[in-house]
């Protein structure tokens, strides 16, 4: 079992810059890929960012290419989601999530393993 637990969301003025993290649970971390997800009201759960479990493979969402940055730390079992230059439309609920040994594929699919509950980030403009 793994445990996922996110924070660092807020509200942030458009052009702002948030750094999330994902805390997992477990000794096993470095054999997971990780994903970001993101689910806006009214709108279905999108994908936003992976990192495969080597860390060598990232792989972003076009919408946020170029201003967000996906990168994980083993030895605290934590991986982030640097985000500069928020819009509005950044607005949403992001959460976090694993799979053992999973591809970027896998991951851009949402076959995930395990989930966090999410933090919200909130962009004004």
């Amino acid at each position: 079992q793994v445990q996922l637990v996110e924070s660092g969301g807020g509200l942030v003025q458009a052009g702002g810059s948030l750094r999330l993290s994902c805390a997992a649970s477990g000794r096993t971390f470095g054999s997971y890929s990780m994903g970001w997800f993101r689910q806006a009201p009214g709108k279905e759960r999108e994908f936003v960012a992976a990192i495969r479990w080597s860390g060598g493979n990232t792989y972003y969402a076009d919408s946020v290419k170029g201003r967000f940055t996906i990168s994980r730390e083993n030895a605290k079992n934590t991986v982030y989601l640097q985000m500069n230059s928020l819009k509005p439309e950044d607005t949403a609920v992001y959460y976090c999530a694993a799979n053992l040994f999973g591809t970027i594929a896998t991951i851009r699919a949402g076959a995930l393993d395990y989930w966090g509950r999410g933090t919200l980030v909130t962009v004004s403009s």
